[in-house]
């Protein structure tokens, strides 16, 4: 197969983890003898920086023309809150120019990681959930302005924007467990009632094999750390979903190991590991490039439909977890901790003997 896909580094940690993802990336491109074209382009708070914009017009074209887009992670200190120009809007822009409107995001437990958790063995064994989170509109696609002393952030929902994230939730849930929760505020919020009516009727028109329950959301944070293994496709809107995942997150002991995909009505899908740019620890050499690796492992699933290739990155980087592999962040006590490059290293070393 011959494939292009575009490579957007970002800020902090993310050219140190896209690196390593590049490499499994390459690899898997000569043992099953496909063309993968990775071009790298400018995106983030790097990209305000030299072009004065977060996300460039040839950044955004590579992108539009490619197959796939990885990307590692944007933002830090230098563009915060105050300054003129954020990565965090190119970010939402980008999304909406690729129309990826569905983010997904897998929560599993790696067994070889139970003593990196937090949590204890009889609640997080056995959990393997999957978020679809709407990633374009609501709040943060909302009209917003700051007025004096008054500010306002507007929410807004469509039906067929419910429609059709939800038709992707339930697509995905007849080739898992069949169950769907979905969570809302519908005791307070018009929107969330507008999600809880069509999401309702969508399933039960649509994917009769599948049941859904609804769970106010802060049922829901309550339940995802008390009994996570009643879990299976989670569907929600792009705020609780924003704040869920990362409370999930904890569940598999790190968000470094975490991948994430967004897709829309076309293959062409944006992967990135759900952790920020981590801009504390940028340039040390010790951040965890496994959420990025198998968000590449993702693209090849969901944009490329490369499933055994897709299969074979999963298993390369459990293999290299059960193995002992750890960077700082998945350390415990008598295990030394390992380089991204030696994680990565670790990781291609599995996957040459899949």
């Amino acid at each position: 197969m011959k494939a292009n896909i575009a490579v957007l580094p970002g800020d902090g940690i993310g050219p140190e983890v896209v690196a390593q993802a590049i490499r499994v990336l390459n690899l898997i491109s000569q043992r099953y003898s496909h063309q993968f074209e990775l071009i790298c382009f400018p995106f983030g708070g790097v990209a305000i920086d030299e072009f004065g914009a977060g996300l460039p017009d040839h950044t955004l074209r590579g992108c539009l023309n490619a197959q796939g887009v990885l990307l590692g992670a944007i933002g830090g200190p230098k563009w915060g809150l105050n300054a003129k120009l954020r990565p965090e809007n190119a970010l939402l822009r980008l999304r909406g120019e690729l129309g990826v409107y569905a983010n997904l995001r897998p929560i599993k437990v790696i067994p070889a990681l139970r003593d990196a958790c937090i949590f204890k063995p009889e609640i997080i064994d056995g959990v393997d959930m999957l978020f679809v989170r709407e990633l374009t509109g609501g709040i943060y696609f909302g009209h917003k302005s700051r007025v004096s002393d008054r500010a306002t952030d507007e929410c807004t929902y469509t039906v067929s924007e419910v429609e059709r994230i939800t038709r992707i939730a339930g697509t995905l849930a007849q080739k898992r467990r069949h169950k769907i929760t979905q969570v809302d505020k519908s005791n307070v919020l018009e929107t969330s009632r507008l999600w809880r009516e069509v999401s309702d009727r969508v399933i039960r028109e649509e994917f009769s094999d599948c049941s859904i329950e609804h769970m106010l959301v802060d049922s829901a944070a309550m339940h995802l750390i008390s009994r996570p293994r009643d879990f299976d496709v989670v569907l929600t809107e792009n705020l609780f979903g924003d704040i869920l995942t990362d409370e999930a997150a904890m569940l598999a002991g790190s968000l470094g190991v975490l991948p994430s995909a967004a897709i829309g009505s076309s293959k062409r899908g944006l992967y990135e590991p759900i952790h920020g740019s981590a801009p504390d620890i940028a340039g040390r050499g010790i951040a965890n490039p496994c959420g990025t690796i198998l968000s590449a492992a993702l693209l090849l699933r969901y944009s490329l439909n490369l499933e055994n290739e897709a299969q074979a990155i999963e298993f390369a980087v459990n293999a290299a977890l059960s193995a002992g592999a750890r960077t700082a962040d998945l350390a415990t006590a008598g295990i030394k901790p390992i380089s991204t490059q030696a994680m990565g290293d670790a990781i291609l070393d599995m996957l040459s003997s899949v």
